[in-house]
């Protein structure tokens, strides 16, 4: 069953675009955070303006895009702001070695997080592997049914245990 533009919208929200690809990002690039795109705004009638403005996410991927913000900011950073328990403790597997336990962590941190999200109803799988290209990072792919609907959003975070993302030490 699909869910029409407005509802979903109106379930999952709208932001500004903080972070570029979705699919790729593997950390907050600070500094960088706010995307711009051309205004679609007119000086004169037929003269285009050459400024650009902040660009929106709307829907699940403001969804997708709220998560993957939410498992990159440690726990408490946002406190000073009020949002004590915003953020995941993924952070805290920096300098660890990629055993079970330490995938074992890194799925707790996550369904931590997860659980602290007002707009996911439930967590259907979160796991947790060895990103098949580089043995110091863990990929953590999570499956969530979004509140009041039966869409299941994936998302895949990357998680660099040397520290750096891409894992080179």
């Amino acid at each position: 069953m699909s869910i029409p533009t407005a509802e979903r919208e109106a379930l999952a929200g709208t932001d500004l675009r903080l972070v570029g690809d979705l699919l790729t990002a593997a950390q907050r690039e600070r500094g960088e955070d706010l995307r711009t795109g051309p205004r679609p705004q007119l000086l004169e009638p037929g003269q285009p303006d050459p400024g650009h403005d902040l660009l929106p996410v709307t829907g699940w991927e403001n969804l997708e895009q709220a998560l993957l913000l939410r498992f990159l900011t440690e726990v408490g950073e946002l406190g000073h702001l009020g949002h004590p328990t915003y953020g995941s403790r993924l952070h805290e597997l920096i300098g660890e070695p990629n055993t079970p336990t330490t995938r074992n962590r890194a799925k707790l941190y996550a369904l931590q997080a997860l659980a602290e999200e007002p707009r996911v109803e439930r967590v259907a799988t979160v796991t947790v592997t060895t990103d098949p290209r580089d043995p110091t990072r863990l990929e953590v792919r999570a499956a969530v049914v979004i509140i009041g609907t039966s869409t299941e959003l994936n998302l895949v975070v990357g998680v660099p245990l040397s520290g750096i993302p891409g894992g080179a030490s």
